[in-house]
């Protein structure tokens, strides 16, 4: 293809689609959705499958996860590297967890770093990363023998409230917020992540008779206020702390949160839900609509695990609550895979229960996705389910918006030098070599494919071909090697820059009837 030709085309498409890229409104299929699974590794839920397993099976039944859900569509993987004071990476701050390596304080053998081999291969199949991280969980039981002597209870014992056959980190201390920030930020600073994530367990849930003896705390900390306020203010200090110390790391690792489905409950705050249930604010000392009004937070992600019509605490009720109280971040919906044909509420014996619940969130605009917990419930199980939402309401891929924190416009568009059809006697690919941006850092390059340059849509998820990962570490030019039998396919493809904010650039497309190289001299940054 000439020169002029290509910037031709280039005009035209921007003139007929450019305008739209982010104005999408709610679609049967959206092409923008946060599609996330929780990968549990404590007590083995998920992953690994048992402590005892060697390395090389462990990481094929990490890969079988991840292409299991490629398969549906997903794009996010939230997968738990700390969850009782351990870690699944070598740490300065924890013991390898004994859910890795079947003893606590061990490493693997033969050796791997676990975190950054899980997020390779993540990457590699189109999959954000959040790291999920349980803070104030010091321990499962109370049984001291299955802990390394390098785990905090030894080396700290002073930092711990025993509650409920469990140990955990007190949360007023100041030591306690400091080292559980660290903990956070050498995981940050360390990793390709994209996010860091938190689940419901702030202060922990009711034990009947049992008291969270914090006494000693408050007489030194309360400052006056009532205990539940002071517990509140504990956990909001650390959400902030947390928050800002990732954004002076990496501004562009999200910080997202997924808490208990209930904020309050309407009988005890007007502001509250529809719902007889404990609740984050009251029960947990934690006010997530305090932290998405602070901006502390980049998505909030409620466990909204009951039925659509619980007469207790409504799916239903409980989107359009999130939906309407929700500010300054994404908004995600927590669904309860675990519990279908396996609950006391008979809803969930239903097949139709989790795809209606995925329709019923999709009529929410500012409702941008979904996570399940968790990875084996639709694994080797719960077939007609999974092939359900297969044919349906994952048909097509779907790419993560940039959360309303991290929206930005991306100055470059991707500039293709050459394409080439490469034949060989055994395979036959297609190879665009396109030139590296000045302003943007690209996590991943995005292929769109159709019969003709005139019905090239990037708002179209049918025509998402792939999700390429682009390794930073580039020598001024990312060269897409893609395969002949899916591209022959088509007459026109689109390519899209995805920067580390989940950002996504103006298409160029490219015409594949006709090979083309362009060579141009280097041209000034005319944006410094």
């Amino acid at each position: 293809m000439h020169k002029n030709q290509y910037l031709l085309f280039s005009i035209i498409f921007l003139f007929f689609f450019g305008w739209n890229v982010n104005s999408q409104e709610k679609a049967k299929h959206p092409k923008n959705e946060f599609r996330g699974v929780w990968i549990a590794t404590v007590v083995n839920i998920d992953w690994p499958k048992t402590g005892i397993d060697g390395v090389e099976k462990e990481k094929a039944d990490y890969i079988e996860i991840l292409d299991a859900y490629k398969k549906l569509n997903f794009n996010a993987v939230i997968v738990q590297v700390r969850s009782v004071g351990d870690a699944f990476y070598p740490s300065e701050l924890a013991p390898w967890s004994r859910f890795l390596t079947g003893k606590e304080g061990v490493t693997p053998s033969p050796y791997y770093d676990t975190l950054a081999w899980m997020i390779e291969q993540a990457h590699a199949r189109g999959f954000e990363f959040h790291a999920w991280m349980n803070p104030y969980r010091a321990t499962f039981d109370l049984n001291k023998n299955l802990l390394s002597p390098t785990h905090d209870i030894f080396k700290h014992p002073e930092w711990m409230i025993e509650y409920g056959g469990r140990l955990y980190y007190d949360p007023a201390l100041p030591e306690v917020q400091t080292h559980l920030t660290k903990v956070v930020k050498e995981v940050v600073d360390k990793y390709d992540i994209d996010a860091i994530h938190f689940d419901d367990y702030f202060y922990p849930y009711a034990v009947p008779g049992k008291v969270f003896n914090d006494t000693a705390s408050y007489k030194k900390y309360g400052a006056g206020l009532s205990i539940a306020d002071w517990r509140r203010a504990n956990v909001s200090n650390f959400v902030h702390t947390i928050s800002t110390t990732i954004k002076a790391s990496k501004p562009w690792v999200q910080f997202g949160i997924s808490p208990f489905g209930v904020w309050r409950n309407k009988s005890v705050d007007p502001k509250g839900s529809d719902t007889q249930s404990t609740a984050n604010y009251d029960d947990l000392y934690a006010d997530p609509v305090l932290w998405m009004d602070q901006k502390w937070i980049d998505y909030i992600l409620p466990q909204l695990y009951w039925s659509m019509n619980n007469p207790r605490a409504s799916y239903s009720k409980l989107v359009k609550w999130w939906a309407e109280n929700s500010n300054n971040t994404a908004v995600y919906i927590g669904h309860a895979s675990y519990k279908i044909r396996a609950d006391g509420d008979k809803s969930w014996n239903f097949m139709s229960e989790i795809p209606n619940q995925v329709d019923f969130a999709r009529n929410f605009k500012n409702v941008s996705g979904s996570a399940y917990f968790s990875a084996k419930w639709f694994m080797d199980k719960n077939f007609d389910i999974v092939r359900h939402l297969e044919e349906n309401q994952y048909k097509y891929p779907a790419l993560p918006a940039a959360v309303p924190n991290l929206k930005r416009v991306i100055i470059d568009t991707p500039f293709v030098n050459e394409f080439i059809i490469d034949s060989t006697k055994f395979s036959s690919k297609y190879i665009l070599n396109i030139k590296y941006p000045f302003n943007t850092k690209v996590r991943y390059m995005v292929v769109y494919g159709a019969e003709h340059i005139s019905k090239i849509n990037i708002n179209d998820p049918s025509q998402i071909l792939d999700k390429i990962f682009i390794d930073e570490n580039n020598t001024g030019t990312i060269s897409l090697s893609l395969p002949a039998e899916k591209m022959k396919l088509y007459k026109a493809c689109a390519v899209t820059f995805i920067d580390y904010f989940a950002n996504e650039s103006i298409p160029t497309i490219i015409d594949l009837k006709k090979t083309f190289k362009i060579y141009t001299p280097a041209q000034p940054n005319e944006n410094r």
